[in-house]
């Protein structure tokens, strides 16, 4: 993700954060104020460095990270040369959305913040890591299956965060007890805090009114004793711990807290940007099958006469459904275990989720539709349409919006670019090398489908011959948290199962 444009900003320099907490002070946490919560921390931490070092193996064996000079296979065993070491694992646990074996051992390490200590000497990166492990170790000791069908529930039933980021559960800034306040996977209901602001102090179409995260007034609203505290509101944080449901609403709210690669504060680019580019991206979609969850207000705090990306928020529309309806995140669909025919539900999800990208995207609009912010609407169990949220990622080519008679909206930041490749990348990592490879993995994880006939499946949905290219682009997400600038996009390849169907 681009932080120029996107609701987020890059990690503070110079010293680290000061609440990170690591396995073993969240024990000593959870020994003084949860008890009941040990015993199955402990039980989940093995798991959860595993699961942590099968996303750093799987990095390693495909992003350009800094000091890898070589990878080869043989007998099933991936070897990669970095910095001087030669690191050896099971090739398999290496690929993407590969769940990792008990006892993952890459190079002798099991435990990845040593493996990035030992070998990348990335002192900043292993704290991130050993934070990851913790928090996806808490996460699965206090999980339970979603106790309803509605939207909130869904989201905070997924439980391990990014499926190939290694920061997967990074929370850089929130202590154990702020965590099991705060993030969805442990169900909480937050109260939001109502600000008022002077009128002369305040940026945006919302009324002067801000909408303040808990963590955000208890941590940062101190030094800004001229903003007045006017009630709270009860919200339940969805998938993106600082996006929580109100009714009818989604509000997105800036948490100086760093989230696998950034710091979630909401930029003054996602302020103006989020109405107008909703509104363009509702109107290219019209008649795609695809709904955009519309931001209709937004307002942030004028500090020093600029607003301030730590006192703002974004109001989106909730989704709409109707009776026998309900919606899931791509990210939540795990293998649509109850599917009575798994192939043909998967054929279903190909034909709505796929053609519709591909629509917007010849019209001018590459959407960043990755697993979180992109929701499958299931009637009566089967997928019906499309729901999008989130503008942040999206890429915009006037080139194309011209072509097809629209004019392009006034934009703030770099969304804007007539760059094939670059508008191709930025929907195909995300839709393919993302959500479609994503569920053929869970697909034929859980119902023992041949990764081959589900990509023949999404072949058959459309003609487009851009899909059938010999590669596919993955976002490197670790390389990016290893450079000197986090938040710019840095992309990998991946060998593309649709090349050669066409």
């Amino acid at each position: 993700m681009s932080g120029s444009i996107h609701d987020s900003s890059p990690p503070r320099a110079g010293a680290l954060h000061r609440f990170t907490p690591d396995p073993d002070s969240t024990l000593a946490a959870l020994r003084d104020d949860r008890p009941g919560l040990v015993a199955p921390y402990l039980a989940a931490l093995p798991g959860a460095r595993a699961a942590v070092l099968g996303r750093l193996w799987g990095a390693l064996a495909r992003e350009p990270i800094p000091g890898v000079t070589g990878r080869e296979v043989h007998g099933g065993r991936l070897t990669v040369t970095v910095a001087g070491h030669r690191l050896t694992g099971p090739a398999d646990a290496a690929e993407p959305y590969a769940p990792a074996p008990d006892g993952l051992t890459v190079g002798g390490y099991t435990d990845p913040a040593a493996l990035v200590r030992g070998v990348l000497h990335q002192e900043r990166f292993a704290v991130e890591v050993d934070n990851s492990v913790a928090n996806l170790a808490l996460a699965r000791a206090n999980a339970s299956p979603a106790s309803t069908s509605d939207l909130a529930s869904t989201e905070q039933s997924v439980v391990d965060g990014h499926p190939l980021h290694p920061c997967c559960r990074t929370r850089l800034g929130m202590s154990t007890a702020e965590v099991l306040a705060y993030a969805p996977e442990h169900r909480p209901v937050v109260h939001l805090r109502l600000v008022d602001v002077p009128p002369d102090r305040w940026h945006g179409d919302a009324p002067p009114r801000l909408v303040v995260h808990p963590w955000q007034y208890a941590h940062v609203l101190d030094a800004y004793p001229w903003l007045t505290p006017a009630g709270t509101l009860p919200a339940r944080p969805l998938m993106s711990l600082r996006t929580l449901a109100v009714p009818g609403y989604h509000l997105k709210t800036a948490v100086d807290v760093q989230m696998t690669s950034a710091v979630r504060t909401v930029s003054p680019a996602a302020v103006h940007n989020g109405p107008v580019v909703s509104a363009l991206l509702a109107h290219l979609a019209h008649g795609t099958g695809l709904e955009v969850l519309r931001e209709d207000r937004a307002g942030a705090v004028l500090v020093d006469g600029a607003p301030s990306r730590s006192l703002a928020y974004v109001r989106r529309l909730a989704p709409a459904l109707a009776p026998g309806e309900t919606a899931v995140p791509l990210a939540g669909l795990g293998g649509a275990p109850d599917a009575a025919d798994p192939e043909k539900f998967f054929a279903a999800l190909a034909r709505v989720f796929l053609p519709p990208l591909l629509t917007l995207l010849a019209r001018g609009a590459a959407l960043e539709a990755h697993g979180q912010n992109t929701l499958i609407v299931l009637r009566d169990g089967r997928p019906a349409r499309l729901l999008y949220r989130d503008v942040g990622g999206v890429r915009i080519s006037p080139a194309r919006l011209r072509a097809h008679g629209v004019d392009p909206p006034p934009v703030r930041g770099d969304l804007v670019t007539d760059n094939p490749d670059q508008l191709r990348d930025k929907l195909f990592a995300a839709a393919l090398s993302g959500v479609v490879a994503e569920q053929v993995a869970a697909f034929g994880r859980v119902h023992g489908i041949a990764p081959e006939r589900l990509w023949a499946r999404v072949a058959a949905v459309t003609n487009d011959q851009s899909i059938f290219r010999a590669s596919l682009p993955v976002k490197a997400t670790t390389a990016m948290r290893l450079a000197a600038d986090p938040l710019t996009d840095v992309w990998a390849s991946l060998p593309n199962p649709l090349a050669g169907m066409r």
